[in-house]
Order: structure tokens, then C-alpha cells, then sequence
């Protein structure tokens, strides 16, 4: 078993028959399998029971393409998807916390960063439910009062006076 410089597992055939064959795993998805026709033809000869691969090409030839694919995809659960506006706003009770979350909002749509958040409150929120800590805040991210809202650090920009411009650089 190799890893590429992207993350995808690479198995030889055998590799992959065998994982298959003695229920190690369900399914080769996400695993680049060395030699499909020779795994397909293993299978034809072993096994019927387990699934035929389709010979599918790297359609990666670098890393920036890969991440440029890999953008939007942040690895949730499909079903979730809170209203972040509405809790964002929710969570402000003065026209200055308003404003900054306007503000900010309007800096991570500018920077096409609005999907990290959506990602931040799923990881703050999964990290709650299976009671994980976290750190309290370091870094410039503590500049950002909507990721103090969204509970990713303990540091209120606000109260410190942390300009946003210094987080989004």
C-alpha cells in the first residue's frame, strides 16, 4: 500500500482483491487500485461476489488541480447545513456586534472563504457533541468575532478591539 502526493491510497490488485475478499473493507472507493485488469481478471476467476472495478484515469496531473477540485468539497454530511446568517445574527444583541458580523461576512464572501465557515461550525459543533476540547484561540484568527461566534476560539475581537483586516490579510 502506497499513499500519492494527493491522499489517495494506492493498492496493487492483489492488494485490493485481498481487502475485498475477506471483508477488511465493503468497498474500494477513494483507492486507486494499481491494475484494474488484472484485479477484474482475479475476479473473474476467484470471486463473483465481489465488485468489478471501471478503469478510471488520474484526471489529476498536479497538486493545484487537485485542490482547485477539492474546493468546494468539505467533507459534511450532506443534511447539514444550519442557517449560518441566521445564527451568526441571532447571536448579536448590539448594532456593533451586527455591524462587525456584516462586515466580516462581507470580507469572507470577498475572499471566497464562506465555506470555511460553514466547515468551522460543523467541526465546532462536532467536536461539542463528542466532548473534545480545543484550544482558546491563537493566531490571527482571533481577529475574527464570527469565528468567536461560532465558538472556533474564546477570544472576543470586539472586546479587544482586533481589527479583521488583520485575519484576512
Amino acid at each position: 500500500m502506497k499513499i500519492d502526493n494527493y491522499g489517495t491510497v494506492e493498492l496493487t490488485e492483489k492488494e485490493a482483491f485481498d481487502a475485498l475478499y475477506t471483508g477488511k473493507v465493503s468497498n474500494l472507493e477513494g483507492v486507486y487500485v494499481e491494475n484494474v485488469s488484472a484485479y477484474n481478471h482475479a475476479r473473474d476467476v476467484n470471486a463473483d461476489r465481489i465488485p468489478q472495478l471501471e478503469i478510471k484515469h488520474n484526471q489529476f496531473d498536479s497538486v493545484e488541480k487537485f485542490d482547485q477540485s477539492n474546493q468546494l468539497n468539505w467533507f459534511m454530511p450532506k443534511d447539514y447545513f444550519p442557517n449560518l446568517m441566521e445564527y451568526l445574527y441571532g447571536c448579536c444583541t448590539t448594532s456593533e456586534q451586527t455591524t462587525r458580523v456584516n462586515q466580516e461576512l462581507e470580507l469572507f464572501i470577498q475572499h471566497n472563504m464562506i465555506g470555511v465557515l460553514f466547515y468551522c461550525k460543523y467541526l465546532v459543533d462536532t467536536m461539542r457533541t463528542n466532548e473534545i476540547l480545543w484550544g482558546v484561540g491563537r493566531g490571527s484568527s482571533v481577529a475574527s468575532y464570527v469565528l468567536y461566534l461560532i465558538g472556533v476560539h474564546k477570544i472576543d475581537s470586539l472586546k479587544y478591539d482586533l481589527d479583521i483586516n488583520e485575519f484576512l490579510k
